[in-house]
């Protein structure tokens, strides 16, 4: 259970970034922490402004970014009286789902056989002449 909730507090305080290359509708490329390097149609912006005829570029790039968790003080007392209730109850039975039991319990050991004072096979037994 600790390596869960290590997992969770790494993936709840951890920032990153989403990076996507789009060429026209296509999503091309998707990189994350670094940025995508695209499809290689992207137009260069031309050297001179004498130019007359100006194209449209059809490739966009865009980027998600996901901000951690920075502060993790949640304490017990700022739940609610249910959510309290069902997180005692919770780690109380997880607790007790694996607590094995720790001796072999024998029903048998205190039972003492009643003596055998006549032979009560022999009085049921029944015989074919």
């Amino acid at each position: 259970m600790s390596f869960t909730m290590a997992i969770v507090v790494l993936f709840t305080t951890m920032s990153f970034t989403l990076d996507m290359h789009y060429c026209g509708n296509t999503l091309v490329e998707t990189a994350i922490f670094h940025k995508a390097k695209g499809c290689g149609m992207e137009m260069q912006k031309p050297s001179t402004k004498s130019c007359s005829i100006t194209m449209k570029n059809c490739c966009t790039d865009k980027q998600m970014i996901f901000d951690g968790q920075d502060e993790l003080q949640l304490s017990f007392y700022t739940l609610s009286f249910e959510q309290q209730q069902f997180v005692t109850s919770f780690i109380y039975s997880y607790i007790n789902l694996f607590g094995g039991v720790e001796e072999d319990v024998n029903t048998y050991r205190d039972y003492i056989p009643p003596l055998v004072v006549r032979e009560i096979f022999k009085l049921d037994e029944t015989y074919l002449i």
